[in-house]
């Protein structure tokens, strides 16, 4: 008998303490409201702080997990994969918290969102992927397997910026990071967004995944140009096209993001392989995360085949990425 009243008392015991974790898991995220000039604005904690209207939605936690990330990257943590070990989920998620008060992953209903994380998430992936030629799987199932540019062709300093953002003796600006960035004067512009000496120390963009993704996030939702769109503002549909755009064949969505990004190096060419590669990603990504790629539009908003780019090369210019 008292072997038996023990084994009930370490059940009950056991199942109290289940009892407890849980209403501790589902109270530790305290949504706040408020109204602000008859706005209903929101504070959900560290993943979405500091009242803002995008709080009161989904966050991206609620909707990507950390098994959906480690779908879309599978191949990342392989032997072979030149930055196994350094890009993760908690650091995206970590990073994105600073970005989604502002509408990052949290702009529209859960299509719209799920949707952008997809999209961003297709960018870096192409940009970052190993898995051309004959690689198992193809180049779809090997993003995040750099963190930098593994041979670079120079040092990317340009004299032109030596005054604005002269560079630092021995630094290198070659590509770094989930979008990777490319000349001092992008490291010195994106470094005073983030508070961080990037001019000086382009080598931390390879040295933290958090703030390599902060750096991609912070890209994705800026202007090029001023009067420009960001690619956020593109693809969620904030942006308004002018007549000029629409006459240019942009629109809303997420051809108009790689025309932002990229410009004529993928945009306006017909259906090259190098345009073609980056929307591969995104359908691929809506697929895993069970959005369905039908969703991604039809070709005239999911390409940039037929756009003119925002910002055109001059025919001696070198690039800026």
């Amino acid at each position: 008998m008292k072997t038996e009243a023990k084994r009930i008392c370490l059940f009950l015991i056991g199942m109290l303490f289940l009892i407890l974790s849980t209403a501790n898991a589902d109270s530790s995220v305290q949504v706040l409201v408020k109204k602000v000039k008859g706005k209903k604005v929101c504070d959900k904690g560290w993943e979405c702080k500091g009242w803002s209207e995008y709080c009161c939605n989904l966050t991206i936690s609620d909707y990507f997990d950390t098994y959906q990330f480690e779908e879309l990257f599978a191949k990342r943590n392989t032997p072979v994969a030149h930055a196994a070990g350094f890009w993760d989920y908690k650091s995206f998620i970590t990073a994105s918290a600073v970005y989604q008060p502002l509408g990052f992953g949290t702009t529209g209903n859960k299509t719209t969102q799920m949707k952008e994380i997809a999209a961003f998430l297709g960018h870096v992936g192409s940009q970052t992927s190993c898995g051309y030629g004959v690689a198992t799987g193809g180049p779809t199932a090997w993003g995040l397997c750099y963190n930098k540019e593994m041979s670079p062709s120079h040092e990317y300093c340009d004299d032109y910026y030596k005054f604005t953002y002269p560079c630092a003796p021995g630094a290198e600006y070659y590509g770094r990071g989930a979008l990777p960035i490319y000349w001092q004067y992008n490291y010195g512009k994106i470094g005073e967004a983030l508070k961080v000496d990037l001019l000086n120390h382009p080598e931390y963009i390879e040295q933290n995944a958090t703030l390599a993704f902060q750096a991609a996030i912070h890209t994705w939702l800026t202007p090029q140009k001023k009067g420009q769109p960001s690619a956020h503002e593109a693809f969620v549909g904030t942006w308004k096209p002018t007549k000029n755009d629409t006459s240019s064949k942009r629109f809303p969505g997420f051809g108009t993001t790689m025309n932002i990004l990229y410009g004529d190096r993928v945009c306006g060419k017909g259906d090259v392989d190098d345009m073609n590669t980056i929307v591969s990603h995104y359908l691929y990504y809506l697929d895993l995360m069970g959005v369905g790629r039908e969703e991604g539009g039809p070709h005239e908003v999911l390409t940039c085949a037929e756009q003119k780019p925002f910002n055109p090369s001059a025919p001696t210019q070198s690039s800026s990425r």
